[in-house]
């Protein structure tokens, strides 16, 4: 093993010599900026807390660095939005792809927020916060569970939960889509469970036993409290004394948003080559979260069934070790750039020693998921085909700038970062440069407690298409 991780250490050497004046570390940035944290208090951007999104703010400095003004962007893996809202605000129109239909709905409701009739929206839900209409309500509509999320809700809260989608269906259009929304937006915090990366956790008062010891979300908000106050704050950033910068600026033209739902890598190809002025995304990391278990009680309220659940887990980029290789991709992508991708994962040296080291890992049971090798290997056989499909669909001189981690499975640091970097490369960008926080991550206490501690890099890369 010790003579394996060498092997890799040395290609990481060479690897980051030679990307030494790329990498940079920018003190302007830290984890806050690249996560949901800093639009907390954001109007518009703090209705749902998805934290596997980047803040309002890092675009906004991203644009600036850009000097990107005019134009369309793209965002492969658009998540809520941020990128796209942004960019619309500042006059660009922006397009992007997304598969989890949590992401595109809270994205259809904020931009029904920013082009509807904002004075109807206010008044229905004004109304909804005074006379609280799913107290009065006889009938119950079952919230539609999964068999994850069964059991998630105390007995009053399910019945609460139940009476208000009863009493919504007596409204339509676009108020009854943001009153869903709204409960949406607030079932986490009054179920037994929390959003823990690759799986929901269960408070011990659920009674469901998980791991050896009990687990103490803390508190767990009444129903009424709970969605009263977010209607409360739907309602404040829709007052027009609420149009603050950063999501409802009223000043200047908008740019178009667009929402194309489904995988990245089936609409990609679909897209015209050349036709985009820049991108910024955030691909899922290859860190093993499962959006559609930790998103399991939000994708349930929007009836996705069991079925649809494990075909969304499947058609997702592969960051989880239950994703299988993805059939047909030959089939979906020009034959050249499909060959000249495939290449560019094959020849990438770290990263083959990587899977190599990992194989050999899972062999002599050393991996805690025997799952881990075929998820790295199709994790960067993906994001090989996104690059050069984005390297297509981008004009000369167009920036393309991802947020994303480097990781560490078997003790062996995976320099993602680099490995894309490469990748892009190959396709046909430049690497202008590799922003790494001043801060990186940890390991988990079982990397840690087998390989020691060391800290992996948060980058944020930009690369330029070249002109050619």
């Amino acid at each position: 093993m010790l003579s394996s991780l060498e092997n890799i250490q040395e290609h990481n050497t060479a690897l980051e010599a030679r990307f030494a004046d790329k990498l940079r570390v920018n003190h302007q940035l830290n984890r806050q900026l690249v996560s949901f944290q800093a639009n907390k208090n954001k109007p518009g951007y703090r209705w749902f807390k998805y934290k596997e999104g980047f803040s309002e703010a890092l675009v906004q400095h991203l644009l600036d660095h850009l000097n990107l003004d005019e134009g369309r962007i793209l965002d492969p893996f658009a998540g809520t939005g941020t990128a796209l809202f942004v960019a619309s605000e500042r006059g660009l129109d922006a397009t992007g792809i997304e598969l989890l239909p949590v992401g595109c709905e809270i994205m259809e409701v904020r931009k029904l927020a920013q082009n509807g009739d904002a004075a109807a929206l206010r008044s229905i839900i004004d109304c909804w916060q005074r006379e609280q209409p799913w107290k009065q309500e006889q009938s119950i509509t079952p919230f539609p569970h999964l068999r994850i999320t069964s059991g998630a809700f105390s007995d009053d809260t399910q019945q609460a939960l139940d009476r208000y989608l009863a009493a919504l269906e007596s409204e339509t259009g676009a108020a009854a889509q943001v009153l869903r929304f709204a409960v949406m937006s607030v079932l986490e915090e009054i179920s037994y469970t929390r959003k823990d990366g690759q799986y929901l956790r269960w408070d011990y008062r659920s009674g469901r036993r998980q791991g050896s010891k009990p687990f103490d979300k803390g508190k767990i908000f009444d129903f009424d409290e709970a969605i009263t106050r977010k209607l409360d704050e739907i309602c404040a950033d829709l007052q027009p004394s609420g149009f603050l910068p950063g999501f409802f600026n009223g000043l200047g033209d908008k740019g178009k948003i667009e929402v194309l739902r489904g995988s990245c890598l089936d609409v990609l190809p679909t897209l015209e080559t050349e036709s985009f002025d820049g991108l910024i995304t955030s691909p899922p990391y290859a860190n093993r979260y499962d959006y559609t278990r930790t998103y399991a009680l939000e994708l349930a309220l929007l009836g996705v069934g069991e079925t649809e659940i494990r075909e969304l887990r499947q058609a997702m980029v592969s960051c989880t070790v239950e994703n299988r290789e993805k059939t047909g991709l030959q089939a979906v992508f020009e034959p050249d750039l499909y060959i000249r991708a495939s290449a560019a994962f094959d020849h990438q040296q770290e990263l083959q020693s990587i899977l190599s080291y990992l194989e050999w890992q899972k062999s002599t049971k050393a991996l805690n998921n025997s799952g881990i090798p075929r998820m790295v290997r199709n994790y960067f056989f993906e994001l090989a085909l996104v690059i050069f499909e984005c390297a297509r669909i981008l004009k000369p001189g167009a920036p393309f700038v991802m947020v994303n981690d480097n990781v560490r499975y078997g003790g062996a640091i995976i320099p993602v970062d680099l490995i894309l970097s490469d990748f892009a490369e190959q396709a046909g960008f430049a690497v202008e440069v590799i922003w790494v926080l001043p801060t990186g991550k940890g390991n988990s206490s079982q990397q840690m407690g087998l390989h020691g501690r060391e800290e992996v890099r948060k980058c944020i890369y930009i690369w330029r298409r070249r002109s050619e």
